[in-house]
């Protein structure tokens, strides 16, 4: 089972992106649900197991997500979750690019994030693909409570960074949610080839 987890809700303050010049605006919620929702078609499409973990619209606790999350690992053993998010800087156009966030230490996790790397590098070539190699592998890493709180092996990927008008304009486009998505069952597939 691929456990899908479209970061925030509608009711989340700020996670919103400044009004550009050309008055559109994107929402994050609506952005991590519309990737999760692709990931989910394309994944059926290979008959590969997946669940949205928040059909809701709005924010759910992280402790609930990971309760759902873990129920749905004790039913599927063997599964993984993947939370969808978009980044934000400090200030506007400050950040750019994608990046892969892991629990600290070396988990599976870490295995599964190298595959969504490598097909981040592929997918979007016009983008910065932000790494951390201090521990040999390029993901990144926190302990975000859905990394750290769900028994699965997780990861959370930042796609791309919503106060940033390039990375903005494309999230918000139809070729940028394609080929994010894609970028998303290809690792996926991959990484279940191999494994």
């Amino acid at each position: 089972m691929v456990i899908i987890d479209s970061g925030h809700g509608v009711n989340t303050f700020g996670k919103i992106s400044p009004i550009w010049g050309d008055g559109t605006q994107l929402y994050e919620y609506e952005f991590n649900r519309d990737i999760s929702r692709r990931i989910s078609r394309g994944l059926d499409k290979y008959n590969i197991k997946n669940n949205i973990l928040v059909p809701e619209v709005i924010d759910l606790s992280l402790k609930v997500r990971c309760d759902r999350a873990n129920r749905l690992y004790e039913k599927f053993p063997g599964s993984f979750l993947v939370s969808i998010h978009g980044n934000a800087g400090t200030k506007p156009n400050e950040g750019t690019g994608w990046e892969i966030w892991t629990s600290p230490g070396e988990t599976e996790s870490d295995k599964i994030a190298t595959y969504f790397y490598n097909e981040a590098k592929r997918t979007l070539k016009e983008f910065k693909i932000r790494s951390d190699y201090i521990d040999g592998d390029p993901d990144k890493e926190s302990k975000f409570y859905i990394l750290t709180h769900t028994n699965c092996p997780a990861v959370l990927t930042e796609n791309l960074f919503f106060d940033n008008e390039v990375d903005c304009h494309y999230m918000m486009s139809e070729k940028g949610r394609e080929n994010i998505s894609t970028l998303h069952i290809n690792a996926i597939i991959n990484y279940l080839k191999t494994n």
